[in-house]
Parts: C-alpha cells; structure tokens; sequence
C-alpha cells in the first residue's frame, strides 16, 4: 500500500493487543513520523509489533506548538499517523486542535476505524444505543461534577462517561444524588481484558457493590446511564418490556399484558396501552 501525504488517525488497542488492525500495522509501519501520546507507553505496542517508525509527542501541553512543526512535515511530502495510548484518538484525548489546524492547512486526515472504549461498552451494556451522548470524563470537583450531572439529569440519552479508578466511588454517589438511587446504570471495567467486568442494576446497588469489592475499583471504567424516562415511560422496565414482547408472538396484545401485568404487579390496562403505542 503506498500511502498519500496526510494525517492518519490510528486507532489502537484498548486492551486486547489482537484487536489491532492490518491496515493500522501497515500505515504506523510506512508514515514517516507517528504522533503518541506517550512515546514510552506507545514504544511498547510499537515494539511488540516490530514497527520501527521515528516517534514524536503529541499531548495536552503541547499540542498546539506541535502542530505546525508536524504540518511542516506534512508540507515535505511526508505522511504522520496520530496514535493515542490506547483506543480512537481525540475521544478524551489529544489530537483536536492537531486535527483543526492541519486540515486548515489544506491537508487530508484520513481516519482508520479501531477500538473505542465508549463504544465497546455501549455495545455490550443493554442500554439503548439508539440515541447516546458522549460526556467524557466526569469533573473531578464535587460540585463541578454535581452541577454537570444536574444538567443532564432529565437527557432522554444513554449517558456515557470515561472514570478513574480513584474516582469511581466519589462518581457514583454523584450519580445516586443527582440521578437518583434507581437510575439504571452499567459501569464496564477493563473492557478487553483479562478482567473485563461489567456489573448493572439500579446506581445504588452498583455503588454497593463497588464500595464491597475493591477489585471494581482498578482498572480502567466506562460508566453508562439510562437517560431520563417520562412517568409513563419509567412504569415499564426493559425487563417488563422484553416480557411482554414475548408473549405477544404467541397471545394478542391485551392476554399478553395482563399476564405480564399480573407477573410484574401492574395495571394491564395501561401496559396495553403502552404496548400499542410501540407497534405490538
């Protein structure tokens, strides 16, 4: 593959050191600079797979100066490949202002799809994934991080936020008090790896858990919660929903929700309403 003069955004392993692509091998093994994040934690991935490209680093601090030297670059006609330390760059790491400025350039960036954290979980949680909404990190202030979860408290969007492990704790009791202790959420931790983990219920059960295990506080964490639910929407749980699905491919409707609302102690009437309001 011969490569044009551009920027090529890298995705790399979020975990799995397998879930590398050939394309990502081939283009961080033929551009002439890559761009980490780190270059001590992207030398080791690098190494591991033989690849002897000349490195930069491309981080928060530096970003912005960075930029036009590596545009210069650009501009002798050499290709550069942005990596981050782990999954799609520019998803809660640098890369944005990198992007901005040499695409004004006049540049091409081409993007290689890859891991990404958020979306990995997402895929996996159960929530819906129709409609999500990205948040990032959580701020670390607790008002700050209180006042950013009251502003999202009535989103009708899955949630999704990177954590840390010394913050998950102090997190989900932000969840709890802005959210509510029955707001469903999925907190995935080390999403590929050896110790992938995914534990979901209502926020304070999850916080329970979490404050019982200290193993579910290492490791790096993707919180998701369900968005906001209308009175008559949060009256019928995924649960309660997924039931009455069931029935209905072998009973009509109104025999499906009053079985179902015998089962789950409520009123068949307004479940069958609900029911007819989603097609069944």
């Amino acid at each position: 593959m011969d490569l044009s003069v551009a920027l090529y955004i890298v995705p790399t392993p979020i975990g799995n050191l397998g879930d590398i692509s050939s394309r990502a091998i081939e283009v961080l093994n033929q551009v002439s600079l890559i761009a980490c994040e780190d270059t001590r934690h992207s030398g080791k991935l690098l190494s591991h797979f033989g690849i002897e490209t000349r490195k930069t680093a491309l981080h928060d601090h530096n970003e912005r100066d960075r930029a036009q030297w590596i545009i210069q670059k650009l501009g002798n006609g050499e290709a550069v490949a942005l990596i981050s330390d782990a999954g799609t760059p520019l998803i809660s790491d640098p890369g944005y202002h990198l992007v901005k400025q040499v695409r004004e350039a006049g540049f091409n960036v081409i993007p290689l799809p890859g891991p990404c954290a958020a979306i990995t979980a997402l895929s996996a949680s159960g929530l819906p994934s129709d409609r999500f909404s990205f948040e990032g990190f959580l701020p670390s202030k607790e008002k700050a991080r209180l006042d950013k979860l009251s502003a999202l408290k009535d989103d009708p969007r899955t949630l999704i936020f990177y954590e840390s492990p010394h913050r998950i704790v102090h997190s989900l009791e932000s969840i709890v008090a802005a959210l509510g202790e029955d707001r469903e959420i999925v907190m995935a931790r080390e999403v590929t790896k050896t110790f992938e983990t995914f534990l979901s219920g209502p926020v304070a059960e999850v916080l329970q858990t979490v404050k019982d295990d200290p193993n579910q506080q290492r490791g790096e964490i993707v919180l998701m919660c369900h968005g906001h639910r209308s009175d008559e929407e949060s009256e019928f749980s995924p649960t309660v929903i997924n039931t009455l699905k069931l029935l209905c491919e072998e009973l009509p409707l109104k025999k499906a929700a009053a079985i179902a609302g015998q089962i789950y102690d409520i009123k068949k009437n307004a479940l069958y309403k609900h029911g007819l309001t989603i097609g069944l």
